[in-house]
């Protein structure tokens, strides 16, 4: 029987959550139900939350250190849930994942060198080389007997042509869900090292894998892999606490690492706060049965969505992930601009979905929808959506 209630709905108004607050702001109206932004609405592991109570009755918050235990608890998971091997030594503090990917981007790179980014992707990722004034390369995944792959002959023409310094790899891949295999992973690495590239490994979703899937870390499958790669991770994703901003790198290069922490350190980027290391110790030491049950609800989630479209939405397909809450819906078979999609969704449906083609133009046709929620909320919403394409469909024939 399990211990937790992820039916719960919960509201959030009130709380400065971003995925409400911002509606306006992102989506020109506020009516909308939010299934966008990557979080959560499920109630954060008790554990968690117990253990950043106890130390916020102590009356003095001064300045404080990560303890040992929370660097072991990183590792113990790592181990644990990945079979991945790490030393303290090999990791670092980082405020965010996407502080680390800029940290990284300005230490290894300079102005005008390229940058490569797999597209459809996550959309920091171009936003950070460009706004540090990178040119960003794109090696778009391609489809093949409908699941997306990388095109590696693809990145390996492009990396000769175009010469770039970094590549920004996403494993497992968003807005997707691919978990990449380690021959794709270990393909990757020896074309960096052979062309003197820094792989930046974000794996911000590596532990939401679905359906007894495993993670396969960058870092653990090859000497070329760990002679170029820094691997990026946090609990944010994992436990629904990203605004504790707690994550991590791991570097396991020592030529590399000690250039590079130092450089963190002289800067005090690596420097973490006080709720960040006990909650993150906390979700790794205490969350693990929340973790299985969450990932089962969500399990569950993903399958209500795809019987339900497969049976009233036939126009939208979803792309089942590997790995984490967010599902890729293909929208193309209904032959509408990616405007009139959005359109659709915001102003029929009245629901907030991250616009595909944010993610690249290989993204035009989709949109990403967070499945993160209690059920009822994305019944409700898929019936929403059901409602808007048939009113719409109705409205083309006519």
């Amino acid at each position: 029987m399990n211990k937790y209630n992820f039916d719960n709905v919960i509201d959030r108004h009130g709380t400065s959550a971003i995925k409400i607050e911002h509606l306006d702001m992102v989506f020109g109206r506020h009516d909308l139900t939010p299934l966008w932004i990557a979080d959560l609405d499920f109630a954060v592991c008790p554990q968690i939350t117990e253990a950043l109570s106890q130390r916020l009755r102590h009356p003095v918050w001064g300045y404080s250190d990560a303890r040992d235990s929370y660097w072991q608890s990183i590792i113990d998971w790592q181990r644990r849930r990945h079979g991945f091997g790490i030393c303290r030594e090999e990791l670092s503090f980082i405020p965010g994942v996407v502080k680390g990917i800029a940290y990284a981007v300005n230490y290894f790179t300079r102005e005008g060198d390229g940058i490569v980014i797999q597209t459809p992707v996550y959309h920091p990722f171009r936003i950070v080389a460009e706004g540090n004034k990178r040119r960003v390369v794109e090696n778009p995944l391609k489809v093949v007997d409908g699941r997306y792959c990388m095109d590696l002959e693809g990145l390996e023409e492009v990396v000769r042509r175009e010469k770039p310094r970094m590549m920004i790899l996403c494993n497992p891949h968003n807005p997707i869900g691919i978990q990449w295999d380690a021959d794709t992973l270990r393909r990757v690495a020896s074309i960096a090292r052979e062309n003197n590239m820094v792989v930046v490994s974000d794996e911000i979703h590596g532990d939401l894998m679905l359906d007894g899937r495993k993670h396969i870390p960058f870092l653990s499958v090859s000497d070329d892999a760990r002679a170029v790669g820094v691997m990026l991770g946090a609990p944010s994703k994992t436990f629904n606490i990203p605004g504790l901003v707690s994550s991590w790198m791991v570097v396991k290069n020592p030529e590399m690492r000690k250039e590079f922490y130092g450089w963190l350190e002289a800067n005090e980027f690596n420097s973490p706060v006080l709720i960040s290391t006990i909650g993150a110790e906390a979700a790794y030491t205490k969350g693990e049965q929340w973790l299985d049950e969450m990932l089962e609800y969500v399990s569950a989630n993903i399958d209500f969505v795809e019987k339900y479209c497969n049976e009233h939405i036939p126009g939208v397909k979803m792309i089942r992930p590997d790995a984490s809450f967010l599902v890729w819906l293909d929208f193309r078979e209904l032959h509408m601009c990616q405007h009139d999609i959005m359109e659709l969704l915001l102003d029929k449906a009245h629901l907030a979905l991250n616009d595909g083609a944010m993610f690249g133009k290989q993204g035009e046709g989709f949109a990403r929808l967070n499945i993160g929620a209690p059920r009822c909320v994305i019944a409700n919403a898929l019936e929403s959506l059901r409602a808007a394409v048939e009113c719409t469909c109705k409205n083309v024939r006519n």
